[in-house]
C-alpha cells in the first residue's frame, strides 16, 4: 500500500466501540514481532523508544535519532506506523510543522500530540494549542496525507490523585472538541481510569478517544463497552520485556558464580 493507502486504514481502525490496539514497540525488532503477534497496527512509545536507546523521555531523545527510528520500522514492516511524538520537538507551529513534515517522510501515517509544555511546565492554553495542531493538519494537507493527529491531554497524568479527576473532566471535553475543530483525529487521555467518567468523556466527544492501559484501567474488552475507540500499552512493553531480560541474566550470572 502506498502511505496514503495506509493513512487511510489506520484511520479507518479507530472505532467507537471496536477500538484499534496498539502494543507499543520501540524498533524495528520489535515490531516485526508484535507484527507477527496479530497486530493491525504499530505504534511507538515515545518513554520506551528514549529508554531502549539510553535516554529519558521529553524530548531528551535526539529528533534525528527518533526520526532514523521510524524510518528502520516503515522499511521493516508493512503495517501503518504511529509514532509518539511528545510536543513535536517545537513550540513555534511553524517550526513544528516542518518536523512534522521530517517524520512524514519518513513513512508514518499518524503521531501522538501532548498539550503539556515538554521541558516546561504546565499544560498549553488549548487555544495555543489548538494553533499548533492546525499547523500540523495544514502540513499534512499539503502532503496529501490523511495523517491521525492523536491529540494527547496531559491533564490527568499531571494530577496522581485519580479522585479529583472527576473535576478535570469538564475541561478535557472542552479541550477535546477544541482540538476537533483544529484538525485532530483522535482524542489522548492517559491517566484516566474510571470507567464511569471514560464513558462520558467517549460519549461527550465526537473524536475516537484513546485509553493507555495502566493501573486500576479496565481490560480492553471492558474498555470497548465504553465506547473507547483506540487502546494501547504505553511503556508497559518495554518494561515488562527488561524486567524479564534482566531476571534471565541474573539467573545466568548466579549459575555461573
Amino acid at each position: 500500500m502506498s502511505q496514503k493507502q495506509k493513512a487511510v486504514e489506520f484511520g479507518a481502525l479507530h472505532q467507537k466501540g471496536n477500538p484499534v490496539i496498539i502494543y507499543n514497540i520501540w524498533d524495528a525488532g520489535t515490531a516485526k514481532a508484535v507484527g507477527d503477534a496479530g497486530a493491525k497496527a504499530l505504534g511507538t512509545g515515545s518513554w520506551s523508544v528514549a529508554a531502549s536507546k539510553g535516554y529519558a523521555d521529553g524530548e531528551k531523545l535526539p529528533l534525528e535519532a527518533l526520526l532514523a527510528t521510524a524510518r528502520s520500522i516503515t522499511a521493516a514492516v508493512s503495517l501503518p506506523l504511529s509514532v509518539d511524538f511528545e510536543g513535536g520537538y517545537a513550540e513555534d507551529p511553524q517550526a513544528l510543522a516542518v518536523n512534522v513534515g521530517k517524520l512524514i517522510d519518513t513513512g508514518a501515517v499518524g503521531m501522538n500530540f501532548e498539550d503539556q509544555v515538554v521541558g516546561g511546565s504546565g499544560i498549553y492554553p488549548a487555544g495555543v494549542q489548538a494553533k499548533r495542531i492546525e499547523a500540523v493538519r495544514a502540513l499534512s494537507d499539503q502532503r496529501g496525507i490523511p495523517f491521525f493527529i492523536n491529540a494527547r491531554t496531559d491533564l490527568f497524568l499531571k494530577e496522581s490523585d485519580q479522585s479529583r479527576h472527576a473535576g478535570l473532566l469538564d475541561e478535557a471535553i472542552s479541550r477535546a472538541k477544541t482540538y476537533a475543530s483544529a484538525g485532530a483525529s483522535g482524542f489522548f487521555a492517559p491517566g484516566l481510569a474510571d470507567d464511569a467518567l471514560i464513558a462520558k468523556l467517549c460519549e461527550a466527544v465526537e473524536l475516537p478517544v484513546n485509553i493507555m492501559m495502566m493501573g486500576g484501567v479496565s481490560a480492553p474488552k471492558r474498555l470497548a463497552e465504553l465506547g473507547v475507540g483506540r487502546v494501547s500499552y504505553g511503556p508497559g512493553p518495554y518494561r515488562a520485556m527488561m524486567a524479564r531480560l534482566q531476571e534471565e541474566a541474573a539467573a545466568v550470572f548466579s549459575a555461573t558464580a
